[in-house]
């Protein structure tokens, strides 16, 4: 901020500019075509796009978007304007059209999607009524974060990474399906895969839902540099989309209206002449209006907008994207662009009274996201209380929960890259069909089915923790090994979640075919280190890794996560039959203390051996070297490692800052009757970070780790173990060494 203030007279304005830096002259004709809001009392849009009171109120409202974008963005001398001013024309038209269940794939459109709620009056909601506080709490903690978080209000999604955004408002057009949902793409991401990818296999998954509408911001570059579709012309541009199964591509180039002779094929539509700039918005805000009513009229529909990045603030191209400290209030080129853009005060009346009652009133008050969304009963689980001792298959135990609520919640979506089939869980494609244009029994196949198989981790991730955001239930499963390529948008939902003003469905994952069973398919099939990614998260408060024992902790663990709200739950289990160890009312108890006792010695004179695990079917050689130490004279207790996150100490995780915060943690006094003993050796199938918690809790005077090493092509899970390390005969080696 200037130390030299700019003296303003606010005797005209609005209360919520104070703090504006410059005022502009009327433009011409702003007597005959802004004496009044154009959106009247009690409408919610404008009544007709070729009016010119709402073409000449549109381009007021995209002005005076770029306006507070760049003064906002300069007062920090940070943020990114660039991107969302070549976008101002489209954004303004959605929300003129009364269209402001708006999200974006792009992360740098941040100030300008706050510069929409801020005009829209939903920022008052947190505090921020002027734009001198917005200015204070631009990237700021409890502020206006550098890049979109749903938590601000009005906003219905985050967006930070490229290539997540179409999930958001492919969930918000299945949920409500008399909405659109625009969502702002950047042709700096189109070199993502996944974008168009996952449209066109949702289009085809369900045709009958096209009430989303891609808004691409075709404006020739990306972060630093030429966007790689650049030099594509207006028919290959069309034919992409097209390509990708859009019925209907509506095309607006700010070029076909240039009267300044600018060069190149993108053009900044802010140096057009006031007649070519009308001309422009009037093309923009007619066909926004057509592509909005194909999309609500069961076309799938793009709207492409090509005009040059940075049009109508301080740069243009890639030198727009991004402001650095120099880039203050008082540099000249951010004066100057503040200043081509500065509105007279009666334009600032205008646009608070326009988008303050277009779409019913602020988007903090409106957007779909701003209200729970009822939810369906959870039906009353009916569980297998598998006998201690017999061999039962835990994902198949968990795919009979999971078809149970697919059949008490028909809006429940089960989304699995990999197939069911492949995890043991053919029950769910069963109850609840894939959902595919091809009807076939054999395969349980049907076009209304609740399974959803893009073969794209990406797209199964999306769609489920777009729902769970949205309000609606929903679980992605897949191989623990390929989870990594979906993981990053629950990582974006969870955070997300854990800032929001509202409950919402926990994101619930299950990950089958952990390293151990995958021997003959060798080191592709064999990655379970993102269980350290998992555990790296546990500590931001509501991120929970469940390692299920068996049959019966498994069903005990989906229910406990079905149950909860605004948290990410990660259900990690085996496909293969094997041991029970526990009764499902120990298990349900094991689930919610975090951990349970599943063997202990009656005696033993050389000391006291504990096996803290992780996982189920390591639990094999566990018990098998307790056999051979008891015969050794040791005393061995066997402890299931479950909800880790429970073992934590209060002051480890961040629970008190999260929505729906939950601060049970195992005591002190419950900890030590687990894991005291002589010798601690904490075992997993996977990597160790899960079991940090005992490893700092432990008062063991000796402990030692046996985890996953690399994976390997090997016959038998026995084998891929030896391979590892995680055997009987290691484990007694390592007790014997410390004791």
């Amino acid at each position: 901020m200037s130390s030299n203030p700019i003296e303003i007279d606010h005797s005209h304005l609005p209360a919520y500019c104070e703090g504006i830096r410059h005022l502009g002259e009327p433009w011409a004709d702003f007597e005959r075509y802004a004496d009044h809001a154009i959106i009247q009392e009690g409408q919610s849009a404008i009544a007709d796009p070729a009016d010119p009171r709402a073409v000449y109120q549109t381009l007021l409202a995209a002005d005076a978007l770029r306006y507070v974008t760049l003064q906002v963005c300069g007062s920090k001398g940070s943020g990114h304007p660039g991107g969302f001013a070549s976008s101002a024309e489209a954004h303004a038209a959605l929300m003129m059209l009364g269209h402001t269940n708006i999200v974006t794939e792009v992360g740098h459109h941040a100030p300008g999607f706050y510069a929409s709620m801020f005009l829209d009056g939903s920022l008052e909601a947190m505090g921020i009524r002027t734009l001198n506080d917005m200015m204070a709490r631009f990237r700021e903690k409890h502020g206006l974060l550098g890049h979109l978080s749903g938590a601000i209000p009005g906003l219905l999604a985050p967006a930070g990474p490229l290539g997540q955004g179409q999930h958001f408002a492919m969930a918000g057009a299945l949920l409500h399906r008399d909405k659109l949902f625009p969502v702002t793409i950047g042709d700096g991401g189109m070199g993502e895969p996944y974008v168009l990818n996952a449209m066109m296999h949702f289009h085809t998954a369900y045709p009958e839902v096209t009430n989303f509408l891609p808004v691409l911001v075709w404006n020739g570059y990306s972060q630093e540099h030429h966007s790689m579709v650049s030099l594509l012309d207006n028919g290959a541009m069309t034919a992409y989309w097209e390509g990708h199964g859009f019925d209907e591509v509506v095309l607006v180039d700010a070029k076909d209206f240039d009267d300044s002779a600018q060069d190149g094929a993108f053009v900044d539509s802010s140096r057009f002449g006031h007649d070519a700039r009308m001309a422009f918005a009037a093309r923009v805000l007619a066909e926004m209006d057509r592509a909005a009513k194909s999309a609500l009229g069961g076309k799938l529909t793009a709207f492409v907008l090509k005009q040059l990045k940075g049009t109508g603030v301080h740069a243009v191209g890639a030198k727009s994207h991004n402001l650095y400290p120099a880039d203050t209030l008082d540099a000249a080129h951010i004066v100057d662009g503040l200043k081509r853009r500065a509105l007279p005060a009666q334009a600032w009346h205008i646009v608070r009274e326009n988008l303050g009652r277009a779409g019913g009133g602020p988007a903090a008050k409106t957007a779909v996201t701003e209200t729970e969304l009822a939810l369906a009963p959870l039906p009353a689980f009916a569980m297998q209380d598998f006998a201690k001792g017999e061999k039962a298959v835990p994902s198949t135990a968990m795919g009979a929960l999971v078809a149970q609520l697919g059949q008490a919640d028909p809006r429940f979506v089960v989304t699995n890259a990999d197939g069911n089939e492949a995890s043991a869980m053919k029950n769910i494609n069963d109850a609840l069909k894939i959902r595919h244009p091809t009807q076939d029994p054999l395969y349980n196949q049907m076009p209304n089915g609740q399974v959803y198989e893009p073969l794209n981790e990406d797209a199964c991730a999306g769609l489920a923790a777009g729902l769970a955001l949205f309000g609606s239930r929903a679980l992605w499963l897949s191989y623990e090994s390929f989870a990594i390529n979906g993981w990053p948008i629950v990582q974006t939902v969870t955070q997300a979640m854990a800032e929001l003003r509202r409950k919402t469905p926990s994101i619930v994952t299950m990950f089958t075919a952990g390293a151990l069973e995958q021997g003959r398919n060798g080191w592709t099939h064999q990655r379970p280190e993102i269980e350290n990614y998992f555990a790296a998260m546990m500590r931001n408060g509501n991120v929970y890794p469940l390692f299920p024992c068996d049959a019966n902790a498994i069903q005990a663990a989906y229910a406990y996560a079905t149950d909860s709200c605004n948290k990410g739950m990660v259900i990690i289990a085996s496909k293969s039959p094997l041991p029970v160890y526990l009764s499902l009312e120990e298990a349900r108890t094991a689930v919610e203390e975090g951990a349970a006792v599943l063997y202990e010695s009656a005696g033993g004179d050389k000391g006291t051996v504990v096996f803290a695990v992780t996982g189920d079917m390591v639990f094999l050689p566990v018990f098998e070297a307790k056999q051979a130490l008891e015969a050794e004279g040791y005393r061995v207790r066997i402890v299931a490692v479950i909800n880790p996150r429970r073992l934590y100490r209060p002051g480890d995780v961040a629970w008190d800052t999260v929505s729906q915060g939950d601060g049970r943690f195992m005591d002190d006094v419950r900890f030590d009757s687990l894991f005291d003993g002589d010798v601690l050796l904490a075992v997993s199938g996977g990597p160790s970070a899960p079991l940090e918690p005992v490893l700092l809790r432990t008062r063991a005077a000796r402990r030692d780790t046996l985890c996953w090493k690399r994976g390997e092509t090997t016959a038998s899970p026995a084998e891929i173990m030896d391979f590892n390390g995680i055997t009987a005969s290691r484990m007694i080696e390592r007790v014997r060494a410390l004791s």
